[in-house]
């Protein structure tokens, strides 16, 4: 059910979501894309890195860190590595949260551009492969996907911080919906809130950098909000400039 913020409330301190109980710890290594060592109380033990990108400026030894007990018959590691701590910033590191903040931030009518939405479904099959929500907007059928954004240069967003040929993808997926006569637009959600603008990291994905540029002409809707990170909660937060010059 979509709802009405109260009159006065703040987007930034709307923060229904709980990050659960966090253990400080501090980070060693990365063993591979999605394990790391951290050392807990004096006790080196592997956690889950629920992120592929790269992360070279916030995984560096002896950063402070927290991580999430996590139990499953599944599981290889006991722990998910949640938050990081770049100088006086908290960084979350975990892909698969910003598809939660956005379903949350739309339900309570937060996101200007998207305020009109009056419903919204996720994870629905478009053609050969899954779009991230798909929003009824008063004007039509609106087709959203949501990118994680975990580094920030110099003030501005930058994604993505590895090749992503998948990113490139869904992006021209987005423009085959406007094509289509639909809406389509593209959200990076900066899981930290320092950021002033957002850009397209040319150097580490040119291709990329093109396709959203490409996507942008053709009609698709670019954004990109901070977050704010406490220990306990996050929720989207401000709405920064997007720069794709």
């Amino acid at each position: 059910m979509l709802r009405t913020p109260a009159e006065g409330a703040h987007p930034a301190l709307t923060m229904r979501m709980r990050l659960g109980v966090v253990i400080p710890c501090t980070y060693v290594e990365r063993l591979n894309r999605f394990r790391v060592t951290v050392t807990i109380r004096g006790r080196q033990v592997d956690a889950h890195l629920p992120n592929s990108g790269r992360l070279m400026e916030l995984l560096t030894p002896g950063r402070r860190c927290w991580v999430a007990p996590v139990s499953g018959r599944r599981r290889k590691t006991a722990y998910d590595l949640k938050l990081v701590e770049h100088g006086d910033v908290l960084v979350s590191v975990d892909a698969r949260l910003p598809n939660p903040l956005l379903a949350e931030a739309l339900e309570d009518r937060r996101l200007g551009p998207f305020r009109a939405c009056q419903q919204f479904d996720r994870e629905v099959v478009r053609g050969g492969s899954r779009v991230d929500f798909l929003l009824r907007m008063p004007e039509g059928r609106l087709w959203m996907e949501a990118k994680s954004v975990t580094l920030v240069e110099n003030d501005t967003a930058r994604f993505p911080d590895a090749p992503t040929t998948r990113g490139a993808r869904h992006v021209q997926e987005l423009s085959e919906a406007v094509s289509s006569g639909d809406q389509a637009a593209v959200v990076f959600v900066v899981q930290r809130a320092d950021a002033r603008r957002f850009a397209p990291h040319d150097e580490a994905d040119p291709a990329f950098g093109q396709a959203l540029r490409q996507a942008a002409e053709a009609g698709v809707g670019v954004y990109a909000w901070t977050c704010r990170v406490t220990k306990e909660r996050m929720a989207i937060a401000e709405r920064i400039r997007v720069d794709l010059s």
